[in-house]
């Protein structure tokens, strides 16, 4: 895949986009929030994989999974009106069919074809596939780490101006309720990602995010979560409590030590 090809691919990108856009304000907004998270995305894991030390062929096919990867989210808030996938479609599988069926990377050998295609697919899944090839599922989590340093940096942004707009996509129509979930607590104490079945209002949401940290796969992810401080400014909008204070000890321990060891493939 050459830099011709890469360029023909975010160009398609801009073009299928524009098909979404909206005279609506509160429609456009959030077509305009996935559009420019893409584009971070796609900056995030050149960013890991150049740090990586990732060779100029394997930085493009980086960049064009991670242009690809919400391509389904569109389509989904233009049929839905919702980003929550259980409410609505997998965003991931409707990402394929739509590339799959206008032919977007007819121009790429089969192998890579498949290849962004199933990358694309296990993005948004709980856990990775266990029968996947070593390369899919370094991409997979190059893209995952890619993903949610973004995600992190738009709820940190709103959570911060929040009382300006509230945006019940982001969200995800929780209600802006006291208190936290026993589950979602003890998901994070025990060092397991948040089970999205166990929410039940925007902090248990929030700290679904927090728990993201068990999710990171590279250093330099790690390093840029601590360097941007994204846990800490979840933290200062969450409620002041015993059980808080002790997600927090545990979650920034976790990190540390990651950091102190170098560890991440």
């Amino acid at each position: 895949m050459n830099q011709e090809i890469v360029e023909g691919l975010k160009n398609w990108f801009v073009r299928h986009v524009r098909r979404f856009r909206s005279g609506n304000p509160n429609w456009q907004r959030n077509i305009a929030l996935k559009e420019d998270h893409t584009k971070r995305v796609c900056k995030e894991i050149l960013d890991i994989g150049k740090k990586l030390g990732l060779s100029s062929k394997d930085l493009r096919l980086a960049e064009i999974i991670a242009l690809f990867h919400d391509i389904g989210r569109f389509e989904q808030y233009a049929r839905y009106r919702t980003f929550v996938d259980h409410h609505s479609v997998d965003h991931a599988e409707l990402g394929i069919k739509i590339l799959q069926k206008n032919g977007v990377l007819n121009r790429l050998d089969q192998s890579i074809r498949n290849l962004i295609l199933r990358t694309i697919l296990h993005h948004n899944r709980p856990t990775l596939p266990e029968q996947e090839t070593e390369t899919c599922l370094f991409f997979t989590k190059l893209l995952r780490d890619a993903d949610k340093l973004d995600i992190w940096r738009v709820v940190t942004d709103y959570y911060r101006h929040k009382d300006e707009k509230r945006n019940s996509a982001i969200e995800l129509g929780l209600p802006d309720t006291p208190g936290i979930s026993h589950d979602v607590y003890d998901d994070l104490i025990q060092g397991r990602i948040v089970d999205m079945t166990h929410l039940k209002n925007l902090n248990d949401f929030k700290l679904l995010q927090v728990g993201w940290i068990y999710d990171i796969n590279f250093a330099p992810t790690f390093q840029s979560v601590r360097n941007r401080d994204y846990l800490g400014m979840i933290r200062d909008v969450l409620p002041k409590s015993e059980k808080i204070e002790r997600i927090f000890s545990v979650v920034e321990s976790y990190l540390d030590d990651q950091i102190r060891g170098g560890k991440g493939e």
